[in-house]
């Protein structure tokens, strides 16, 4: 069985994302990141918080304080939308098959 290494969000993974997915593949390890980035880098799959609704929510907030709401007042909130992204091309050079069904719920696979 293989064993599917994790990449989590932090300064030196995001300064350094397309050395990290090269030394995965050089190694043959099968890695999920929390960003899209590092899959169109070549990285086998991510899984995580929408780039883009992070961004929106953001310009929400913002909008509020604009208005006159106090930062201490506005609540802490989780991302709501989570995006899964695969990468075809490595998962053939790893000798994987990604299921039809996780290929289906995939918002962008690169062939």
């Amino acid at each position: 069985m293989s064993r599917v290494n994790t990449v989590t969000l932090n300064p030196l993974a995001n300064t350094n994302k397309k050395r990290i997915v090269d030394l995965a593949a050089k190694n043959r390890l099968p890695a999920i990141y929390a960003r899209g980035e590092f899959v169109n880098a070549g990285g086998l799959m991510s899984y995580g918080p929408s780039f883009a609704a992070d961004g929106r929510d953001a310009a929400r907030l913002v909008d509020k304080i604009l208005k006159g709401g106090k930062p201490a007042d506005l609540p802490v909130e989780q991302p709501t939308k989570f995006e899964l992204m695969i990468n075809l091309k490595t998962a053939k050079s790893l000798g994987l098959m990604v299921p039809g069904v996780v290929l289906m719920r995939a918002e962008k696979v690169i062939k």
